[in-house]
């Protein structure tokens, strides 16, 4: 159980990193940290679950552009947000709910690439498949809410200067993303 909880820390990093980055762009309450806690550990847990139960052919599917994948998405989430803290309009109030449900089911794909990678390591470990998968979803979603939290303190304090670094820091995390798995 102790090395399916290392794999669920270090596959936690990369939401822990965007639900940070989510803090200090985006509106500040508890029910939003809680959404992104939710979908990013939900996202964290279904997705090594579904590699495993779809097996080693949707993996080698999968394999050879995931990192694409998670570059593109990361990547356009980050200019966007750098775009709109550049920006001197006003945000449309009719979207807000629209772009923030759509740019977190964005983020949540993109940072569970991984683990859904991982899904398929899963039957080395000691506990069931099911059980490690709810280990992954529970550490993510437990690491993302006080990351939210400590990204909107940030905000509160640096404005729009957090707000182009958290872009730069998805544009970031996605490139590392990539440049692992291209080196790899």
């Amino acid at each position: 159980m102790f090395a399916v909880l290392i794999l669920a820390i270090g596959l936690a990093m990369d939401a822990v990193a965007v639900a940070l980055v989510r803090g200090a762009a985006g509106k500040h309450s508890p029910a939003r940290a809680v959404e992104i806690g939710a979908a990013f550990g939900i996202a964290q847990g279904i997705m090594p679950l579904g590699v495993w139960a779809l097996g080693l052919a949707f993996a080698e599917w999968i394999e050879p552009f995931d990192h694409w994948i998670a570059f593109a998405v990361l990547g356009f989430l980050g200019l966007r947000m750098i775009r709109e803290a550049l920006s001197d309009d006003e945000p449309d109030v009719a979207s807000p709910m629209r772009s923030h449900y759509a740019g977190l089911a964005l983020a949540a794909l993109a940072t569970s690439l991984d683990a859904g990678a991982a899904g398929l390591t899963l039957p080395l470990f000691d506990p069931p498949v099911l059980v490690s998968c709810l280990v992954i979803a529970g550490v993510t979603a437990a690491l993302s809410v006080p990351a939210y939290w400590l990204g909107t303190k940030a905000s509160a304090r640096y404005g729009k200067a957090a707000e182009i670094a958290g872009g730069i820091a998805l544009i970031a995390i996605g490139a590392k993303i990539l440049v692992e798995h291209l080196s790899a």
